[in-house]
């Protein structure tokens, strides 16, 4: 008996133990500091470079970085550039195709768009032609336009109208259109033009594919800054609702959908090995932002232009990895 008695204290201590060591983790305070410490180590890695093939973001200041991370009861953490904007590019895709979902639900989303890797680049032609005309996923440039054309909508003026409401709703402020790089891509969008005449050929599309491709182009020039993608994702960690401004945007039971999506396709190319080290839900975009879920905890959101080969920030990776390090946040070790 006393044995068992020695053994029930020990288990005992043990529990006490660990449950102080994750509230220390994520104190106030521990997490400010992991933040800072993000943002020294880093701030002068001076590795990648903008994305060029856009005229517009090859000139925006690639000094710019800024970590925000924002918990489901709406406490904002930040340090660095967390105000200043770059265009969302690819990280909308998320809420678009997040917005299909809600209106016409799951296995719509799964069965007309396609919720599987496709094995090729983002932009690839090659990919909708081998997999029968399906995207194969929401995330690449033929999945995204197709989603923008399945936005329930009577034309196009309502379908950038509530594309841009509900962007803005996930994060809690009027999001701008950036008229620089919207011009810029929407005079040079021939081949996701093609894509979507493609998608239209297979039955795939749900508007006009020239239409549904410029209100794609212009839900990519939307402005975002660090502190916007980590409120936008809080609100997919907060099952739906925004924890700033209390809003419900979208049903809890879409949201496991959508960032198991994230989860496989997020960061381009390199989604696994992101994946692997991190565990974390996550969307990047060639405007120098990523945005990471730890679902039930934790919205992050980063932004620093200079990208990797894949396309993916490498300052924002970096940091992102050393936060969820330090603060024990990988979903896939809890």
């Amino acid at each position: 008996m006393q044995k068992l008695y020695k053994i029930m204290l020990s288990v005992l201590l043990i529990g006490v133990f660990s449950a102080s060591l994750d509230a220390q983790a994520l104190s106030k305070e521990r997490i400010n500091k992991v933040l800072k410490e993000a943002y020294d180590k880093y701030k002068g890695d001076m590795g990648g470079a903008n994305a060029d093939y856009i005229k517009a973001l090859a000139i925006v200041n690639p000094n710019i970085f800024g970590i925000t991370l924002v918990d489901t009861k709406g406490n904002i953490y930040e340090y660095g550039d967390t105000k200043e904007q770059v265009s969302i590019q690819s990280i909308s895709k998320v809420f678009t195709a997040a917005l299909v979902m809600s209106e016409r639900g799951v296995k719509f989303v799964q069965k007309r768009i396609g919720v599987n890797a496709t094995g090729a680049a983002f932009n690839s032609i090659i990919a909708i032609e081998q997999h029968g005309g399906s995207a194969l996923n929401p995330f690449v440039n033929a999945g995204a336009i197709q989603s923008t054309s399945w936005v329930k909508a009577q034309n196009s003026d309502a379908r950038w109208a509530k594309i841009k409401a509900n962007m803005s709703a996930y994060a809690g402020s009027k999001l701008q259109l950036n008229e620089d790089v919207y011009i810029s891509e929407v005079n040079d969008n021939k081949r996701n033009q093609a894509i979507s005449k493609l998608l239209d050929a297979y039955g795939r599309m749900g508007s006009d594919p020239l239409e549904a491709t410029t209100v794609y182009t212009k839900q990519c020039s939307l402005n975002v800054s660090a502190h916007d993608l980590a409120v936008m994702a809080s609100t997919l960690a907060n099952h739906g609702q925004n924890p700033v401004t209390k809003e419900h945007i979208i049903s809890y039971k879409y949201t496991p959908k959508i960032m198991a999506i994230m989860a496989t396709a997020g960061l381009y190319d390199n989604a696994g090995d992101w994946l692997y080290d991190t565990g974390a839900p996550a969307k990047s975009g060639v405007g120098g932002g990523i945005l990471a879920v730890i679902p039930g905890k934790f919205g992050i959101g980063i932004v620093s232009p200079p990208l990797d080969k894949y396309g993916n920030s490498v300052r924002a990776q970096l940091a992102a990895k050393y936060i969820i390090k330090n603060l024990h946040l990988n979903p896939l070790a809890q």
